[in-house]
């Protein structure tokens, strides 16, 4: 178990490193943008279609690794005075909850992703690109993300900042 959870996150730490050097490249492509508009020179037309999708890509390869290091938003005020027991199930549920809609997610993005795939239509926008590059991360990032949560539900770690060890011993 320890060796899957170790190599579940060198995977969302290598997204997340591809994740930043996507931002990097985005800057460099948006300022060229505007640096060439600027002296009168044509940019290149695929600017705006690769920095939307770029944005969709980073959005998907860093949210494994932000449910891993707890960085989504929470709001634990109502949660943290209800009693030891009734957080811990609470959090299950929520735990659970997460996992299932993030593994409907992948199931329907991967089906969209076959779908566009078989179909090989064109995303016409600055540049054609293949329509399944849309769809490409999400299958995979989705899945990994369901795969975090499983992380909560079984206990390995909590994604709320209150101790559950108290429970442990209790329980």
């Amino acid at each position: 178990m320890l060796a899957l959870d170790k190599a579940l996150e060198q995977v969302t730490t290598a997204l997340a490193y591809f994740a930043c050097a996507i931002v990097a490249c985005v800057f460099v492509m948006i300022v060229t943008d505007v640096s060439m508009r600027s002296m009168g020179i044509s940019p290149p037309p695929f600017t705006l279609s690769v920095v939307e999708y770029s944005l969709l890509y980073f959005a998907m390869c860093c949210a494994p690794y932000l449910v891993r290091h707890k960085g989504h938003v929470t709001i634990e005020a109502l949660v943290s005075v209800l009693p030891v027991v009734i957080r811990v199930i609470l959090a299950k549920i929520v735990y659970f909850a997460c996992v299932c809609v993030a593994l409907l997610f992948a199931y329907y993005s991967l089906e969209l992703f076959l779908e566009a795939w078989e179909s090989q239509e064109p995303d016409v926008r600055g540049i054609d690109m293949p329509y399944w590059t849309l769809f490409l991360p999400m299958p995979l990032c989705f899945l990994l993300v369901a795969l975090e949560f499983v992380r909560y539900l079984i206990g390995i770690d909590s994604y709320y900042s209150y101790d559950l060890g108290e429970v442990k011993d209790s329980v």
